[in-house]
Protein backbone atom coordinates (compact mmCIF):
# COMPACT_ATOMS: atom_id res chain seq x y z
CA UNK A 1 0.00 0.00 0.00
CA UNK A 2 2.47 2.33 1.36
CA UNK A 3 5.35 1.80 -1.70
CA UNK A 4 2.49 1.83 -4.41
CA UNK A 5 1.20 4.93 -3.03
CA UNK A 6 4.84 6.63 -2.60
CA UNK A 7 6.55 5.27 -5.54
CA UNK A 8 5.08 8.35 -8.39
CA UNK A 9 5.11 10.49 -5.38
CA UNK A 10 9.29 10.13 -5.66
CA UNK A 11 9.43 10.14 -9.47
CA UNK A 12 7.60 13.04 -8.88
CA UNK A 13 10.32 14.64 -7.02
CA UNK A 14 12.89 13.75 -9.64
CA UNK A 15 10.64 15.20 -12.24
CA UNK A 16 10.61 18.83 -10.20
CA UNK A 17 14.50 18.81 -10.10
CA UNK A 18 14.53 18.25 -14.01
CA UNK A 19 12.85 21.32 -14.30
CA UNK A 20 16.02 23.44 -13.58
CA UNK A 21 18.08 24.81 -16.41
CA UNK A 22 20.48 22.60 -17.72
CA UNK A 23 23.63 24.29 -16.55
CA UNK A 24 22.51 24.70 -12.79
CA UNK A 25 22.05 21.10 -13.06
CA UNK A 26 25.88 20.70 -14.77
CA UNK A 27 27.32 22.86 -11.97
CA UNK A 28 25.54 20.83 -9.48
CA UNK A 29 26.12 17.48 -10.38
CA UNK A 30 29.92 18.12 -10.10
CA UNK A 31 29.23 18.39 -6.09
CA UNK A 32 26.56 16.03 -5.17
CA UNK A 33 26.21 12.52 -5.08
CA UNK A 34 23.54 10.10 -7.11
CA UNK A 35 20.23 10.27 -5.46
CA UNK A 36 18.81 7.20 -3.44
CA UNK A 37 15.23 6.58 -3.20
CA UNK A 38 13.55 5.04 0.07
CA UNK A 39 9.71 5.42 0.18
CA UNK A 40 8.46 8.91 0.13
CA UNK A 41 12.03 10.39 0.34
CA UNK A 42 14.74 10.89 -1.86
CA UNK A 43 18.16 12.17 -0.07
CA UNK A 44 21.85 12.47 -1.86
CA UNK A 45 25.25 14.11 -0.48
CA UNK A 46 26.11 17.57 -1.79
CA UNK A 47 29.61 19.35 -1.38
CA UNK A 48 30.03 23.25 -0.33
CA UNK A 49 33.35 24.81 0.04
CA UNK A 50 35.99 24.85 2.94
CA UNK A 51 35.96 26.20 5.91
CA UNK A 52 39.60 26.91 7.69
CA UNK A 53 40.33 23.56 8.23
CA UNK A 54 37.10 21.84 7.79
CA UNK A 55 35.35 20.84 3.98
CA UNK A 56 31.43 21.58 4.23
CA UNK A 57 28.93 19.34 2.81
CA UNK A 58 25.12 18.25 3.79
CA UNK A 59 22.93 15.84 3.25
CA UNK A 60 19.91 17.06 1.60
CA UNK A 61 16.75 14.87 2.58
CA UNK A 62 13.96 15.58 0.16
CA UNK A 63 9.94 14.58 1.64
CA UNK A 64 7.02 13.73 -0.58
CA UNK A 65 3.89 16.51 0.58
CA UNK A 66 2.94 15.25 3.59
CA UNK A 67 5.69 13.56 4.90
CA UNK A 68 8.22 13.86 7.42
CA UNK A 69 11.63 12.84 9.02
CA UNK A 70 12.90 13.33 12.39
CA UNK A 71 15.52 15.75 14.76
CA UNK A 72 18.35 14.36 16.21
CA UNK A 73 15.74 14.44 19.11
CA UNK A 74 12.82 12.94 18.25
CA UNK A 75 10.46 14.10 21.32
CA UNK A 76 7.79 12.02 22.46
CA UNK A 77 7.99 9.42 19.16
CA UNK A 78 10.18 9.03 16.14
CA UNK A 79 13.83 7.61 15.42
CA UNK A 80 16.68 10.35 15.34
CA UNK A 81 18.84 9.73 12.40
CA UNK A 82 22.02 7.35 12.74
CA UNK A 83 25.01 8.23 10.25
CA UNK A 84 27.66 5.85 9.53
CA UNK A 85 30.68 7.45 7.75
CA UNK A 86 32.53 4.20 8.73
CA UNK A 87 33.77 3.37 4.78
CA UNK A 88 34.95 7.54 3.93
CA UNK A 89 38.59 7.56 3.11
CA UNK A 90 40.78 10.54 4.26
CA UNK A 91 38.07 11.62 6.64
CA UNK A 92 39.44 12.34 10.23
CA UNK A 93 35.62 13.55 11.46
CA UNK A 94 32.70 14.29 10.26
CA UNK A 95 30.92 17.19 12.59
CA UNK A 96 26.31 17.40 11.78
CA UNK A 97 25.18 20.67 12.55
CA UNK A 98 21.60 20.42 12.48
CA UNK A 99 18.74 23.20 11.04
CA UNK A 100 16.55 24.41 13.82
CA UNK A 101 14.08 22.00 14.00
CA UNK A 102 9.80 22.18 14.45
CA UNK A 103 7.59 20.42 16.62
CA UNK A 104 4.49 18.27 15.29
CA UNK A 105 1.47 16.30 16.92
CA UNK A 106 1.65 12.68 16.14
CA UNK A 107 -2.23 12.14 17.23
CA UNK A 108 -0.95 13.00 20.82
CA UNK A 109 2.72 12.34 21.09
CA UNK A 110 4.65 15.43 20.45
CA UNK A 111 7.26 14.64 18.25
CA UNK A 112 10.76 16.96 16.73
CA UNK A 113 11.77 17.60 13.71
CA UNK A 114 11.37 18.82 10.04
CA UNK A 115 8.26 18.59 7.62
CA UNK A 116 9.40 19.94 4.45
CA UNK A 117 12.65 19.18 2.54
CA UNK A 118 15.97 19.79 4.57
CA UNK A 119 19.85 20.03 3.99
CA UNK A 120 21.34 18.93 7.09
CA UNK A 121 25.11 20.53 7.21
CA UNK A 122 28.41 18.44 7.82
CA UNK A 123 31.85 19.72 8.75
CA UNK A 124 34.47 17.31 7.47
CA UNK A 125 38.29 17.05 8.98
CA UNK A 126 40.50 15.38 6.23
CA UNK A 127 43.18 13.76 7.48
CA UNK A 128 45.31 15.42 4.91
CA UNK A 129 44.08 18.33 3.52
CA UNK A 130 46.00 18.45 0.61
CA UNK A 131 44.36 15.13 -0.89
CA UNK A 132 40.87 14.58 -1.72
CA UNK A 133 38.28 13.18 0.36
CA UNK A 134 35.79 10.34 -0.28
CA UNK A 135 32.55 10.37 1.55
CA UNK A 136 30.83 7.27 2.09
CA UNK A 137 27.16 7.87 4.15
CA UNK A 138 25.17 4.98 5.05
CA UNK A 139 22.12 6.48 6.45
CA UNK A 140 19.41 5.08 8.60
CA UNK A 141 16.37 6.88 9.24
CA UNK A 142 12.37 7.51 9.62
CA UNK A 143 10.14 8.88 7.51
CA UNK A 144 6.25 9.16 8.20
CA UNK A 145 3.17 10.07 6.65
CA UNK A 146 0.52 8.60 8.44
CA UNK A 147 2.38 5.49 9.52
CA UNK A 148 6.50 5.92 10.30
CA UNK A 149 8.63 3.69 8.72
CA UNK A 150 12.25 2.90 8.45
CA UNK A 151 14.07 4.37 5.54
CA UNK A 152 18.23 3.97 4.32
CA UNK A 153 20.30 5.80 2.24
CA UNK A 154 23.89 4.29 0.71
CA UNK A 155 25.54 7.30 -0.34
CA UNK A 156 29.00 8.35 -2.22
CA UNK A 157 30.85 11.84 -2.60
CA UNK A 158 34.19 13.04 -4.06
CA UNK A 159 35.34 16.34 -2.74
CA UNK A 160 38.01 17.58 -3.92
CA UNK A 161 41.26 19.37 -1.63
CA UNK A 162 39.31 22.90 -0.91
CA UNK A 163 36.31 21.77 -1.42
CA UNK A 164 33.51 22.41 -3.62
CA UNK A 165 31.60 25.64 -5.07
CA UNK A 166 29.17 27.45 -2.77
CA UNK A 167 26.01 25.47 -3.09
CA UNK A 168 22.77 28.16 -2.07
CA UNK A 169 20.80 25.35 -0.59
CA UNK A 170 23.69 24.65 1.75
CA UNK A 171 24.11 28.21 2.82
CA UNK A 172 20.11 28.65 3.76
CA UNK A 173 21.02 25.43 5.67
CA UNK A 174 24.00 26.37 7.48
CA UNK A 175 22.14 29.60 8.25
CA UNK A 176 19.34 28.30 10.14
CA UNK A 177 21.87 25.74 12.40
CA UNK A 178 21.27 27.56 16.01
CA UNK A 179 23.88 30.03 17.19
CA UNK A 180 26.23 28.91 20.01
CA UNK A 181 24.69 31.17 23.21
CA UNK A 182 25.36 31.75 27.18
CA UNK A 183 22.47 31.47 29.56
CA UNK A 184 21.68 35.49 30.22
CA UNK A 185 22.93 36.74 27.07
CA UNK A 186 21.55 39.68 25.63
CA UNK A 187 19.63 40.39 22.28
CA UNK A 188 16.91 38.11 20.74
CA UNK A 189 16.34 35.14 20.91
CA UNK A 190 18.15 34.75 24.21
CA UNK A 191 17.26 32.31 27.14
CA UNK A 192 17.37 34.09 30.19
CA UNK A 193 17.08 32.07 33.02
CA UNK A 194 16.63 27.98 33.54
CA UNK A 195 15.43 27.30 36.75
CA UNK A 196 14.59 23.89 38.85
CA UNK A 197 11.56 24.19 40.61
CA UNK A 198 10.39 21.49 43.31
CA UNK A 199 6.56 22.08 44.63
CA UNK A 200 6.08 18.72 46.98
CA UNK A 201 7.13 15.71 45.27
CA UNK A 202 6.73 17.23 41.66
CA UNK A 203 9.58 19.06 40.21
CA UNK A 204 9.51 20.70 36.60
CA UNK A 205 12.12 23.24 34.86
CA UNK A 206 10.88 26.55 34.12
CA UNK A 207 12.89 28.89 31.17
CA UNK A 208 12.48 32.34 30.76
CA UNK A 209 12.81 33.18 27.49
CA UNK A 210 12.93 36.75 25.09
CA UNK A 211 12.20 36.69 21.06
CA UNK A 212 11.08 38.78 18.69
CA UNK A 213 8.56 36.41 16.63
CA UNK A 214 6.61 34.89 19.97
CA UNK A 215 3.78 33.35 18.02
CA UNK A 216 6.72 31.69 15.90
CA UNK A 217 8.59 30.86 19.13
CA UNK A 218 9.64 26.91 20.80
CA UNK A 219 11.76 25.85 22.89
CA UNK A 220 13.48 22.15 22.84
CA UNK A 221 15.68 20.62 25.87
CA UNK A 222 17.79 17.70 26.06
CA UNK A 223 20.34 15.53 28.37
CA UNK A 224 23.54 14.96 27.52
CA UNK A 225 22.86 11.83 25.88
CA UNK A 226 20.57 9.53 24.33
CA UNK A 227 19.46 8.02 27.31
CA UNK A 228 17.70 11.10 28.13
CA UNK A 229 14.30 11.69 27.04
CA UNK A 230 12.62 15.05 28.30
CA UNK A 231 9.40 16.08 27.22
CA UNK A 232 8.87 19.04 25.55
CA UNK A 233 7.52 21.53 27.11
CA UNK A 234 4.57 24.17 27.53
CA UNK A 235 4.54 27.50 26.73
CA UNK A 236 3.34 30.66 29.01
CA UNK A 237 3.64 34.36 28.84
CA UNK A 238 5.82 35.78 31.01
CA UNK A 239 6.71 39.13 32.97
CA UNK A 240 7.71 42.00 30.49
CA UNK A 241 6.61 40.36 27.04
CA UNK A 242 9.06 37.48 28.18
CA UNK A 243 8.18 33.50 26.91
CA UNK A 244 8.34 30.94 29.78
CA UNK A 245 8.64 27.26 28.86
CA UNK A 246 7.83 24.80 31.46
CA UNK A 247 8.37 21.08 31.84
CA UNK A 248 8.14 18.58 34.16
CA UNK A 249 11.22 16.40 35.36
CA UNK A 250 10.52 13.38 33.49
CA UNK A 251 12.38 11.03 31.26
CA UNK A 252 15.93 11.27 33.79
CA UNK A 253 18.04 8.18 33.38
CA UNK A 254 17.87 6.09 36.70
CA UNK A 255 21.32 7.32 39.16
CA UNK A 256 21.19 10.75 36.67
CA UNK A 257 21.17 14.12 38.79
CA UNK A 258 19.26 16.81 36.81
CA UNK A 259 20.14 19.73 39.70
CA UNK A 260 23.63 19.31 38.46
CA UNK A 261 23.77 17.66 34.85
CA UNK A 262 24.38 20.54 32.04
CA UNK A 263 20.95 20.85 29.71
CA UNK A 264 21.24 22.22 25.95
CA UNK A 265 18.71 24.45 25.33
CA UNK A 266 17.37 25.11 21.65
CA UNK A 267 15.30 28.25 21.41
CA UNK A 268 13.98 29.39 17.56
CA UNK A 269 12.34 32.10 16.82
CA UNK A 270 11.14 32.39 13.06
CA UNK A 271 14.13 31.81 11.16
CA UNK A 272 17.01 32.76 13.91
CA UNK A 273 17.77 30.16 16.68
CA UNK A 274 20.44 29.93 19.24
CA UNK A 275 21.40 26.62 21.42
CA UNK A 276 22.31 27.08 24.79
CA UNK A 277 24.29 24.56 26.87
CA UNK A 278 24.00 25.45 31.00
CA UNK A 279 23.25 23.53 34.18
CA UNK A 280 19.94 24.14 36.01
CA UNK A 281 20.02 26.81 38.54
CA UNK A 282 17.80 26.01 42.13
CA UNK A 283 16.65 29.62 43.24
Amino acid sequence: MVMSRSFPIVLALFATAALVPFGTRAARAEAASDWSAPDGTAVRLIGGPADHASLTGGVEIRLAPGWKTYWRYPGDAGVPPHFDWSGSQNVGGVKILWPAPIRFDEGGSLSIGYKKDVVIPIEVTPTDAAKPVTLKLNLDFAVCEKICQPANATLSLDLPPGGDAPSPALAAALASVPKPAALGASGTPAIETAVLEQAGDDKSIRIEAKTSNADHADLFVEGPDESWALPLPTREAGPDGKIVFVLPVDGVPDGADIATTPLRFTLTDGSRAVEVEAPLSTH
